[in-house]
């Protein structure tokens, strides 16, 4: 099962609380909560879908998934914006996000189909039932949206859409989606498309830079390698889970329940593959400082916190007994 950048979920759960929503009730049935959410760590594809389908059924506004995509920052999708800010021409940045959009927060399925006027980019959206059908695509448009529009304002040029077509019945809020967009909005379809001039598309980026975009495709590609992370086992996925939290980590019952099982099953089936939670969650803890320590330069002090450890003694004995030598020793080498 693959995997990818937690950030997206951060971002939806961070707009919907500033946009007067309440969505700690649904994290916490699925385990979790956002000041504890390590937003440098992967969640995987299929569980992050059933915290966004429970979510939907719980927001009482219905532009609430048009409004999330103001939300989603730019420097959020890393490597891949700069792909697509050095590539030569708007078509190419446009193909470009089309190969690599496994690193955009989408789960439905972007494709170009050329016109003799206009062009359009396509959303195929994912099949969901209920209100998160309209709230994922809503989601899913505004965010592709917010990101043309922010590289566009950086470069300085002009690539707006002439159309955009929607995946469903209009809705009673029709207008605002036109007043959002600045276009006019066509309900009904079956697909997402973005209606696109042209002479727009053959419009050159001044940020082109040949070299740096062969860095950043390099970068990409590992990127799309590291997405497909295996959670065959129960202990793989205990990791995963523990791999979420900075600050403090969750009990072993609370594992549990986020895996659907009792902590007795847990600790059953883990001591069944000679595994125990103790020793996973130390792995945990261990795994996520060689990273801090290697890509940051946050304290041993910080580290211990985000560890969960009350005092940075703490950290440093567990440290060494697991490298077998102290923190610093460790970020010295």
């Amino acid at each position: 099962m693959s995997s990818r950048s937690i950030l997206g979920l951060i971002y939806m759960v961070q707009g919907l609380q500033q946009m007067g929503e309440d969505p700690e009730p649904v994290l916490a049935r699925h385990g979790l909560s956002l000041n504890r959410l390590d937003p440098s760590t992967r969640i995987d594809r299929s569980r992050e879908l059933r915290i966004y389908a429970d979510l939907a059924e719980n927001v009482k506004d219905p532009l609430v998934g048009l409004k999330l995509g103001g939300f989603y920052g730019l420097a959020g999708y890393g490597p891949l914006v700069m792909l697509l800010m050095t590539c030569s021409t708007a078509y190419e940045a446009f193909q470009a996000g089309i190969r690599y959009q496994g690193l955009t927060y989408l789960y439905g399925t972007l494709r170009f189909e050329p016109g003799d006027k206009l062009s359009c980019l396509v959303l195929s959206p994912m099949a969901m039932t209920g209100q998160a059908f309209r709230f994922r695509v809503d989601g899913e448009v505004s965010g592709t949206y917010k990101m043309v529009r922010d590289m566009q304002l950086s470069l300085g040029v002009d690539i707006h859409a002439e159309r955009i077509d929607m995946p469903y019945p209009r809705p009673p809020e029709a207008a605002d989606y036109e007043a959002y967009f600045g276009c006019p909005v066509r309900f009904g379809d079956t697909e997402a498309r973005f209606w696109l001039r042209n002479e727009h598309l053959q419009l050159r980026l001044p940020s082109a830079d040949p070299n740096a975009h062969a860095m950043y495709r390099a970068m990409c590609d590992q990127q799309l390698v590291a997405q497909q992370t295996s959670n065959d086992t129960l202990a793989e996925r205990v990791l995963t889970h523990l791999g979420l939290f900075s600050g403090s980590y969750p009990s072993a019952e609370e594992v549990a329940k986020s895996l659907g099982l009792s902590e007795r099953s847990l600790r059953r089936q883990l001591s069944e593959d000679g595994r125990s939670f103790r020793d996973l969650l130390a792995e945990a803890r261990y795994a996520k400082a060689q990273h801090l320590l290697r890509h940051t330069t946050l304290s041993v002090e910080a580290i211990a916190q985000q560890l969960g450890y009350a005092e940075s003694a703490a950290f440093i004995h567990a440290f060494q007994r697991w490298s077998g030598m102290t923190p610093s020793a460790f970020r010295g080498r």
